[in-house]
């Protein structure tokens, strides 16, 4: 008999545990559907490591290029106008092409990729994977997809790489400084207005095809790969023949 109810006490906490988690992700993310999120896990974590704030400046969805909206689609989620947050056919191909080779690919969609940025820390886990996807569930039901993708667009790492400090432009790069000390200055480089800005002297509103395809071509790699780097140069190319093949028909 004690037994009995040591487990339906048990059994209580944890139902209220999980309604509480339930109730309080709701509201973050119903509010998160109005209100542009302050900031994330990931930008302070950038900050603290620079040693200082990240480059982060919010637009509306009509104040980003539709050539910046198509690039990103393109090179990160062609099926995001379709799907429901979740890609099963690249899923399907992740998975054969990992059995088969060493180097790993991913499979998450626009929508997973904004659920992790905002409302979740950087890392590898199940337990971070479990709250992804329900994140990934909540404003896949909650939010129109121009509002996954305008917060998207807003919070994405785009620079600047590690080994480096160097500023592109349209046509060359400049190095930004030679002084070792004044490298603390440079700042992590979150959402698109920063990155036009910072790397083409403009704003988020008038990226032509061409940039958007090199700001999407440092997506997957923003750190690691500057835009001159042979994938970012490979990645370009194959964001360009997307956005020249399938143009209006997949965008929103």
């Amino acid at each position: 008999m004690l037994t009995f109810f040591l487990f339906r006490s048990v059994f209580k906490w944890i139902f209220r545990i999980i309604l509480a988690f339930v109730s309080l992700s709701l509201l973050w993310v119903v509010a998160y559907r109005f209100l542009n999120p302050p900031t994330t896990l990931l930008i302070q974590s950038r900050a603290s490591e620079y040693g200082t704030a990240a480059k982060q400046e919010w637009v509306d969805y009509d104040q980003i290029s539709d050539n910046m909206k198509l690039a990103v689609i393109c090179g990160e989620d062609q099926r995001f106008k379709d799907h429901m947050g979740f890609d099963f056919k690249a899923i399907e191909k992740a998975i054969e092409h990992n059995i088969k080779s060493d180097k790993k690919r991913g499979a998450s969609t626009i929508s997973q990729q904004t659920a992790k940025n905002v409302f979740l820390w950087e890392g590898r886990s199940w337990v971070r994977k479990g709250l992804e996807v329900w994140f990934t569930i909540l404003i896949e039901a909650l939010w129109s997809k121009e509002r996954i993708l305008e917060v998207y667009l807003n919070i994405i790492e785009l620079g600047p790489t590690e080994d480096s400090f160097y500023k592109y432009n349209q046509t060359d790069r400049t190095s930004v400084n030679e002084n070792a000390e004044e490298s603390e200055k440079i700042q992590p480089i979150f959402g698109v207005e920063a990155a036009a800005q910072y790397y083409f002297n403009k704003s988020a509103s008038t990226l032509n095809k061409t940039q958007s395809a090199k700001l999407a071509s440092i997506l997957p790699c923003p750190r690691s790969c500057g835009m001159n780097s042979a994938f970012a140069i490979h990645h370009r190319a194959f964001v360009l023949r997307c956005m020249r093949r399938w143009g209006k028909k997949i965008m929103l």
